[in-house]
């Protein structure tokens, strides 16, 4: 399992970009990268290099996605019909914790993974606790009763950072939320620019 969960920000100074637009990344401060030679003057990167780069921020910006399971990702992309880097962002948009974060049910990404580990989520009514369960479009997510009033969850809904997608339909009040459609591209809200055309041209080299 990866580690990333306790050095998130490092991330971001990595890339140079706030990812996930959260006010307290250390991007808005400097965007220079991290270490001694943070400061140096970036050089032009090659192509594989840019495909890297875009391959590195979407699976970043999932949490603590190992490069084996994003690559299962890739691979199972490519084998559904239709556009391949929309069907990689919509097989990541249906995991479970892609969805209790957008619903904003908990702050972060990582939090997330966290939550639906320690069996706070069900989903059609029974206990899941497996963060990269695929949900269906019709599917209903939900916080159990007793870990509704919790701090995170009641903080986390308040947050007026990052809006509820139109392919989620939630209910702060009931604490639950609805996978209406498996989204493309265009209609997920990441804070920056991802190319995920660049990440299947990485994988398909």
């Amino acid at each position: 399992m990866s580690k990333r969960h306790s050095a998130k920000y490092k991330i971001d100074r990595r890339l140079g970009e706030n990812i996930w637009g959260r006010p307290k990344s250390p991007v808005n401060r400097r965007e220079y990268g991290p270490g001694q030679h943070g400061q140096r003057r970036r050089g032009k990167l090659s192509d594989f290099g840019v495909q890297l780069r875009a391959k590195q921020k979407l699976k970043g910006y999932y949490g603590n996605i190992s490069e084996k399971q994003f690559r299962r990702i890739y691979d199972e992309a490519t084998r559904l019909k239709g556009d391949t880097s929309e069907n990689l962002i919509g097989l990541l948009e249906s995991r479970l914790d892609a969805i209790v974060y957008r619903a904003k049910f908990v702050p972060t990404v990582f939090a997330a993974r966290q939550f639906i580990n320690h069996g706070h989520i069900k989903v059609n009514g029974r206990k899941v606790n497996i963060p990269s369960y695929r949900c269906k479009p019709g599917d209903t997510i939900e916080v159990r009763d007793r870990s509704k009033q919790t701090i995170m969850v009641l903080e986390a809904m308040q947050l007026a950072e990052r809006d509820v997608p139109d392919y989620i339909d939630a209910d702060h009040n009931k604490v639950t939320a609805t996978f209406v459609s498996i989204p493309q591209l265009a209609d997920v809200p990441y804070q920056v620019m991802m190319e995920p055309n660049l990440v299947i041209e990485f994988y398909s080299r």
